[in-house]
């Protein structure tokens, strides 16, 4: 793969406008404008990231993570752009390589729009409806590519859906995004008939072609019929991603006292060598604030594991452009940088996503998105019935639930609820089991 391919702005469905033109922004700029000003994207104030919505104390949610995760991200891809400039100094397109710093932040801001209510749970509970719930009845009905697609339903997968299905209503090519900006939200460049253990692909069967069209046109590397290799920029993505969910989520468990200062303080001075922690020790005792000082430690770690991953990107440019790199950049940073990422983690999923209010929200959302992908399946596939004819009016009109096809239907079904944000979603799950009833 080349760059001078790689960073294109051609937009989906708006390939016979394309020009050349310069303006004062960069079509680059514009795909991240045009996301900010999005429903979807507004919608993730209040979708869950780890912890239950906030109360008085404001941990993330989905909307505050992707804006980290675009500030991290476009720092990572500047800092890659201005090393691979001396590389490529003497190339007629090496001023292309200032456009990536646009295109990650743009790509990060959108790579958690098409996550469900309640979060990663969320994901779980639409797949195990199909492969061990009410849905398992639809199987045979169905092909084994569209079966794949929902029992491995995938919010990456749905992300992508977001951004270029023509929903009904709405212009050919979605959003309009250009090449670039889509390719690098796409994790997994491969159907659900490669999604494996882990349940991980990157579009469903209705936007395989969408993909196959923007792959092709940046020369991404076709490993076979259904899998490509990853555009580069999505190693900044993913690993931005990394970086923020991690150490953010250290950050909320000591805001919500899930872990103490000492333990919290201690935990991400192990990033640092022995000369570098008094440092850091010196500068925090000058802060008598146990967040301020907490904050101080995630800055320098977020500033450090840019670096790092940087750093492994450029060393590993010529196998990631040839799609022989394995694993993330996380994976390949140095070891003391490792070894703290790794602690992290660990704590994290030992003491902070099993945390009581935190099961309590993953078993509401379970419930909550059962019922409605009853409710709401049946409506789609019975639109005669005087209760799916009151149900049917509550979908928004982009979303055609008289498809002529079953899957497309089960399809404006998850379209809905994975718009849904956990307080609407709940609402409705209300309304539908008649726990409560509007007022006006």
């Amino acid at each position: 793969m080349n760059w001078n391919q790689l960073i294109c702005d051609k937009r989906l469905g708006l390939e016979d406008y394309h020009d050349n033109k310069v303006g004062v922004r960069s079509d680059f700029e514009r795909d991240y404008d045009r996301l900010v000003f999005s429903s979807p994207f507004r919608r993730l104030q209040n979708k869950t990231q780890v912890f239950p919505l906030p109360g008085s104390i404001f941990v993330h949610n989905r909307l505050t993570h992707s804006l980290e995760v675009s500030c991290v991200g476009k720092s990572l891809a500047r800092e890659i752009a201005l090393r691979l400039k001396d590389k490529y100094a003497h190339e007629p397109w090496v001023e292309k390589l200032r456009d990536i710093g646009e295109i990650v932040a743009a790509a990060c801001l959108a790579h958690d729009l098409g996550n469900p209510p309640f979060g990663h749970s969320g994901e779980k509970t639409i797949g195990a409806y199909f492969s061990e719930g009410q849905g398992l009845a639809l199987k045979k009905r169905l092909s084994e590519a569209q079966w794949n697609d929902l029992i491995h339903f995938e919010g990456n997968a749905n992300s992508f859906r977001t951004l270029v299905h023509q929903f009904k209503g709405r212009r050919e090519g979605g959003f309009a995004m250009t090449y670039s900006t889509l390719a690098a939200i796409v994790k997994y460049p491969y159907s659900s008939l490669h999604a494996g253990e882990k349940g991980k692909f990157g579009f469903f069967t209705t936007e395989k072609d969408a993909f196959e069209r923007i792959a092709r046109e940046l020369g991404l590397i076709q490993l076979d019929e259904q899998r490509f290799v990853r555009h580069p920029l999505v190693y900044l993505v993913e690993a931005a991603d990394d970086i923020c969910y991690q150490i953010m989520d250290i950050e909320d468990g000591h805001k919500l006292r899930i872990i103490s200062t000492e333990e919290t303080t201690d935990l991400l001075l192990a990033f640092f060598t022995p000369e570098r922690q008094q440092h850091l020790r010196d500068i925090m005792d000058t802060v008598a604030d146990p967040n301020e000082k907490i904050a101080y430690l995630r800055s320098c770690i977020v500033g450090l594991l840019v670096q790092e991953c940087a750093t492994t990107f450029v060393e590993h440019e010529d196998e990631i452009l040839e799609g022989r790199f394995q694993g993330s950049l996380i994976d390949h940073i140095s070891p003391l940088a490792i070894e703290g990422y790794e602690r992290c983690s660990h704590l994290a999923y030992e003491r902070l996503y099993r945390a009581g209010y935190v099961v309590d929200v993953d078993l509401a959302g379970n419930r909550i998105i059962n019922l409605l992908l009853e409710k709401l399946i049946d409506a789609v596939l019975h639109p005669e019935r005087n209760y799916s004819q009151l149900l049917l009016n509550k979908f928004p009109q982009q979303y055609d639930v008289h498809a002529p096809t079953l899957f497309e239907k089960i399809q404006a079904v998850l379209d809905h609820i994975s718009a849904m944000t956990d307080i609407y979603a709940l609402n409705l799950y209300r309304q539908l089991d008649g726990i409560s009833i509007p007022t006006v």
